[in-house]
């Protein structure tokens, strides 16, 4: 088999079969196929498309190409959660506990952020003596006991989708559905979970801009998980905004613990119990939604949840008395209020912008050799439909270098746009996307 031919074959816009993708797969994984052929492949499938079959044959082969976790040891059923990535996503931190609480063990891989999107693991290493080195055979038991544990992405979990990533970011063949989707669903098939909840973010912060996109991305892999054996379910939320108020490493580890508490913002709440009651349910420890929700907002209120989460963080090396004095945790030198010049309704908030002006502070990565500062952040104090009077404090910027408070300031008084007329509040949870089809809330 020659990969010219398979080359050729996706540029005449024809489908590729099982053998010429694995052909492909195998031979970049291993360097025998070099890059310009697989970035002519690339492009060929973003202006093609490609079957569901083919998409199905990709991702297998992509989550066949190295390692593949197996948690045969850890007792129940197996659900893991990705999210495709927003500002202020701190769902991790809080649903993992809350799940665990309700008895469903979370075998958790997470990465390091890139960009303004905050990695799990950063936001973790805000607590002091916090580590994911641990080892395979303490990782299964601390789940087996604890039901919650993170750990690194290993650099052998489908190693194809990380050679094919990079080439990808810099060919501008990043944005197809089919591409997306199987990036995605082969690292989740690799890490071992029985079931995959996947939270697809829409809106201007968000990978996925509109609703349509979102729902195409949100079905394919859905339908990769059904034909893979794993139940699959997709929860289409909201990006169009910062979640809750942090973006910002140890300022979101506050604002978790504060959720954890039974306090917190009240949109970043309701979304971790949402989607803390879809893994409830698909772990089968609930006959319905309505009973898996009731059992996990007893978890939160009881402090259940928040009590996992000690345990969690203890069993990996960190200090809880950041967890019971969350003022413990990094602080910046220097705190700036972003406030209103006009009176009027908040119309928009172009989150990726707030996104952006977190990273210009030290909260994100500009490369992935960059050094985060755990500390820096901004606190979003308003919402889309919210009232707001000149001089309000619309924003506070954390920084531990002063001459980046300005750039910031100005990036998040530009992101925000204003009506004389009162706006509507943005709907979180827009739709739920199962094997059976769309189901729109």
């Amino acid at each position: 088999m020659r990969m010219y031919d398979v080359i050729y074959k996706k540029r005449q816009g024809m489908v590729l079969n099982k053998e010429e993708i694995e052909f492909f797969v195998t031979g970049y994984t291993n360097g025998t196929i070099p890059d310009y052929q697989a970035s002519a492949l690339m492009m060929a499938i973003y202006f093609n498309k490609m079957s569901k079959e083919e998409t199905f044959y990709l991702t297998d082969a992509m989550m066949r190409s190295g390692d593949q976790i197996d948690l045969s040891q850890i007792e129940g059923i197996k659900v893991d959660k990705h999210s495709t990535g927003g500002v202020g996503d701190t769902t991790t931190l809080i649903v993992g506990p809350l799940v665990a609480a309700c008895g469903v063990p979370v075998a958790k891989m997470s990465g390091r952020g890139l960009g303004h999107t905050g990695g799990t693991i950063d936001k973790l290493e805000s607590i002091k003596g916090f580590h994911v080195e641990i080892s395979n055979e303490e990782f299964l038991r601390n789940v087996n006991q604890i039901k919650l544990a993170v750990i690194g992405q290993s650099g052998d979990l489908a190693p194809a989708d990380k050679k094919l990533y990079a080439l990808r970011d810099v060919t501008a063949t990043v944005d197809n559905i089919s591409l997306i989707a199987s990036s995605i669903m082969s690292k989740k098939l690799a890490a071992g979970a029985n079931a995959i909840l996947l939270d697809v973010k829409v809106g201007s912060g968000a990978f996925m801009k509109d609703f349509d996109s979102a729902v195409s991305l949100a079905m394919e892999m859905v339908e990769i998980g059904k034909a893979m054996g794993r139940e699959t379910i997709a929860v289409l939320t909201d990006m169009d905004q910062p979640l809750g108020y942090a973006v910002g490493n140890s300022l979101e580890v506050q604002e978790a613990i504060e959720v954890l508490n039974n306090r917190g913002p009240e949109d970043l709440r309701t979304l971790c119990v949402k989607l803390a009651s879809y893994m409830v349910l698909l772990a089968k420890k609930a006959n319905t939604l309505a009973e898996a929700e009731a059992t996990v907002i007893e978890m939160l209120d009881s402090g259940a949840a928040l009590k996992k989460f000690k345990a969690f963080i203890q069993a990996q090396g960190g200090d809880l008395t950041a967890i019971d004095h969350p003022q413990q945790l990094p602080k910046a030198r220097y705190k700036r209020n972003v406030v209103a010049s006009v009176n009027g309704y908040i119309q928009s908030i172009k989150a990726d912008d707030i996104g952006v002006a977190a990273l210009s502070l030290g909260a994100g990565r500009e490369t992935k050799d960059s050094t985060i500062d755990l500390a820096a952040g901004v606190m979003m104090y308003k919402k889309v439909g919210d009232l707001i009077k000149r001089g309000d404090v619309i924003a506070e910027l954390h920084a531990n270098n002063e001459s980046k408070l300005d750039v910031a300031n100005t990036t998040i008084t530009n992101a925000i746009t204003y009506s004389d007329r009162k706006v509507e509040k943005l709907k979180l949870i827009k739709a739920v996307v199962t094997d059976k089809g769309i189901q729109p809330l």
